[in-house]
């Protein structure tokens, strides 16, 4: 195994002495980001603008400002607001206040990788991105446990940038889970591929397609939403305790010559053409481009898309029967769906 792995023994939160930290949104990241720094002992304040954010953040005890004011009494500034909105705040409010020997902080390399933000060279550019959704961060932080996290340098202008990245990672608790090191590059250009492909595109039209398929040559709705998409859940925390052979070593041999032998069929050639396409449309800025041109147009593609997913009939079918299931518990959903959206 080649990749560097580093935990709570390799990281000094000393780097972080002294210094303020400025948390650029209260938002799933934001506030499980600023909640964790402050029980590790670092001084943290937010950079927000008036709202619902700002409301619960005050009510949290922290200190509250102006974006641009956070970043002038800041040290790491640590932008944590929508991709599509990184640019234009760094420009209007961020890049006034930087002073040399300061730090930019990511959770995500998309600015950074696609030049929506060019910071100054005589700033450390880094990034700590864990693995996982902010109310999981901030739980397992609770609990003692921690996030794995990746960790990235893109800019060290003073020599110390991976030693205060790697302060951060801890003071979040990502280096109690490990933190893997990375490049801005990697980071970004793998993480959209898998959400598209795999983890959020190709899984739900993989759900939906079956669950169609079902419905269509007449079976009942409640039982293929069952078989297509509540089980789900049984195969994927399967592989994620124990990999592939564990889900295969758990499921029936029926279940697993099936899957076996009929997988390829499904994923097909073609199917990893279509992968290898999207991936050179990451690379090449493609897809960033066309991303920001739709938040440009005002997303009429991406609210078209977003209404088409919410009224499938798999998601219909769903909410009934998640209402019957009393052992589930509240979806984050509403939480999530304010707090990645909403600007500092």
């Amino acid at each position: 195994m080649n990749a560097k792995l580093f935990y709570d023994d390799n990281a000094d939160l000393r780097w972080l002495a002294g210094k303020t930290v400025a948390i650029m949104g209260y938002g799933s990241q934001g506030h499980a980001h600023a909640l964790n720094l402050r029980e590790s002992g670092v001084h943290v304040i937010i950079g927000i603008r008036p709202g619902n954010s700002e409301k619960r953040a005050k009510e949290q005890g922290f200190q509250t400002m102006d974006v641009g004011a956070a970043a002038e009494a800041a040290d790491i500034v640590q932008i944590l607001t929508p991709d599509h909105l990184q640019g234009s705040l760094y420009e209007e409010s961020i890049k006034p206040g930087l002073k040399p020997g300061n730090a930019l902080a990511f959770a995500h390399g998309f600015a950074i990788r696609y030049k929506q933000i060019v910071p100054p060279k005589d700033v450390d550019v880094f990034m700590v991105a864990p693995k996982a959704p902010g109310h999981l961060v901030r739980r397992l932080y609770v609990e003692g446990q921690g996030t794995p996290a990746l960790v990235a340098v893109d800019q060290d202008a003073t020599n110390h940038a991976l030693d205060v990245a790697l302060a951060y990672a801890k003071g979040i608790g990502a280096t109690r889970a490990g933190v893997l090191q990375t490049t801005f590059a990697e980071e970004t250009e793998t993480d959209l591929f898998g959400e598209q492909t795999v983890l959020c595109g190709g899984l739900t039209q993989l759900i939906q397609s079956g669950f169609e398929t079902l419905v269509a040559a007449g079976y009942q709705p409640e039982i293929a939403y069952f078989e297509t998409l509540h089980e789900m859940k049984l195969i994927v925390d399967l592989i994620y305790e124990g990999g592939m052979s564990a889900m295969w070593y758990s499921v029936s041999d029926t279940a697993e010559f099936g899957g076996l032998s009929v997988g390829k069929r499904i994923v097909t050639d073609e199917t990893r053409q279509e992968m290898k396409r999207v991936l050179r449309e990451i690379q090449d800025g493609t897809f960033a481009e066309r991303w920001m041109a739709e938040n440009a147009k005002g997303r009429p593609e991406f609210k078209t898309l977003r209404d088409e997913a919410k009224q499938h009939p798999v998601e219909e079918i769903g909410r009934e029967l998640r209402s019957m299931m009393s052992w589930l518990k509240p979806s984050v959903e509403e939480e999530d769906r304010v707090s990645k959206e909403e600007k500092p």
